[in-house]
């Protein structure tokens, strides 16, 4: 087998609009939501760019740019399941995704095990989420945004 790593990060800032939907792992939560071009949902998106990563197919922006208003409003876990079979086709297998998600609200526990399935469901492998609290450090201890850290492996038959 031959393995491969890549790392992603998203970082969103908090809307001024309380009527925008807050999107993490796929769920929706009552407002107010991070700014952003698609539905901004850091852990689709940062898992997204891991795996792209880790398959040397770019990252996030080159797939899906934030200056194609086809994409406004984009679901995120819909971006995606694009990725996960993208990656299927290019002959890797996900062995698993990490992600790190840095927010005081919504809590993650509660909502982890179906934060979990959505993406891992999506990615076409293994995803787990953990929720980190800031602490009150900096603007996400602030309530200011909302960031998120994914690791993903890749495995592939070794073609030798």
């Amino acid at each position: 087998m031959t393995g491969r790593v890549g790392m992603g990060f998203d970082v969103h800032p908090i809307s001024d609009d309380p009527a925008r939907p807050m999107v993490l792992g796929g769920l929706t939560f009552d407002g107010p939501g991070l700014v952003g071009h698609s539905d901004s949902d850091v852990i689709a998106h940062a898992c997204t760019d891991a795996l792209l990563g880790a398959a040397g197919l770019g990252d996030i922006g080159s797939h899906f740019p934030d200056t194609d208003p086809a994409l406004a409003g984009a679901d995120s876990i819909e971006l995606l399941r694009t990725v996960g079979t993208e990656i299927r086709e290019a002959g890797w297998t996900v062995a698993n995704v990490d992600c790190s998600v840095v927010c005081d609200r919504p809590k993650i526990a509660p909502h982890r095990h179906e934060m979990q399935q959505r993406l891992s469901e999506a990615a076409g492998g293994p995803v787990t989420v953990k929720g980190k609290r800031p602490e009150g450090l900096g603007s996400l201890g602030r309530g200011e945004g909302v960031a998120c850290w994914a690791v993903a492996l890749l495995e592939r038959e070794d073609p030798s």
